[in-house]
């Protein structure tokens, strides 16, 4: 196995490790401090989707919402032209302020003014919160599982720590700029978990495949062999990332308003992905791989 390495992510992983712990640890301490912002799909509320065939006014939309009764906590203007309208409320409207509101809407901007409405009661928001968190724990598990069974327990390792990474960066960058956090994107971290084992099982694949015709005596064997079996992926992984960050970047540029936060949400995960893979995921492993050498080495010499 010969193989140029541009760069050493090895000799450099404990400022990969540094990064890392400093955006954790600031995720953690916003999360303590501010939580996460629900959105209505987590917390009791209702959320109203208004589309003209027109252009609309948001200082104007936002007065007649008003003149009907409601406090809209949020309101994001959309559409090509400007004729779609998202509205969320910290409370439950009742039926007949939704009425008015629509009534406001169709005395300012025509008949053909619609609107989509989906109220959650607090016990709703609860059992939604709570299947969620349950679905990205057992999707945790169940990749944990296929990697401890294809690979070897150091592989697995390597990859569980470095997919929580990954997922819990997505929910820091959340907590610290106090994004809404919705279905879409509980679906955006479940597909970065998925995104994220892919690039690792690639790079896992190659470190495991270059093991077979590897003798590893030192430190500096098992340092080579995973930086070589790397930048012998890296094409590839940067290919895949690169296809799908770029429709990530296209829905949130040209995307709706309603799935901007996913496409920022997958943006976030498939960078964190790509970088984990590399910069956690591979140093991890040698961490580990590492030290059986030298347990096996002081083994040998007290055995002498």
């Amino acid at each position: 196995m010969d193989y140029k390495v541009y760069f050493s992510f090895v000799k450099q992983r404990k400022y990969f490790y540094m990064a890392s712990l400093f955006i954790t640890l600031l995720g953690a301490v916003m999360l303590m401090v501010s939580g996460l912002n629900y959105g209505v799909d987590f917390r009791a509320g209702t959320s109203m989707d208004i589309s003209a065939d027109k252009p609309m006014d948001k200082a104007q939309a936002e007065e007649l919402i008003r003149s009907a009764g409601a406090e809209p906590s949020t309101v994001t203007l959309g559409g090509e032209n400007n004729n779609r309208l998202s509205v969320r409320f910290s409370d439950i409207v009742p039926d007949d302020t939704i009425k008015k509101v629509k009534d406001s809407f169709a005395a300012a901007y025509g008949t053909a003014v619609s609107q989509e409405v989906n109220t959650v009661t607090p016990d709703m928001a609860l059992e939604l919160r709570n299947k969620a968190l349950i679905a990205i724990g057992v999707a945790s598990l169940a990749i944990c599982l296929y990697v401890t069974i294809r690979f070897e327990w150091r592989f697995a390792i390597a990859s569980i720590i470095a997919i929580l990474h990954d997922a819990f960066l997505v929910v820091s960058v959340f907590a610290i700029f106090q994004l809404e956090v919705n279905l879409p994107f509980m679906a955006a971290v479940l597909t970065t978990i998925g995104y994220s084992i892919n690039d690792k099982i690639v790079i896992f694949d190659r470190v495991r495949e270059n093991l077979r015709f590897a003798k590893l005596k030192t430190s500096e064997d098992v340092s080579k062999l995973l930086d070589d079996s790397i930048w012998q992926t890296m094409k590839r992984n940067i290919n895949t990332v690169l296809t799908v960050l770029i429709a990530a970047v296209c829905l949130l540029v040209l995307g709706s308003p309603a799935i901007k936060l996913f496409a920022l949400a997958k943006i976030i995960g498939l960078t964190s992905g790509a970088y984990s893979s590399v910069c956690i995921a591979g140093p991890l492993w040698y961490d580990m791989r590492n030290k059986a050498l030298g347990a096996k080495k002081k083994a040998a010499v007290q055995n002498d």
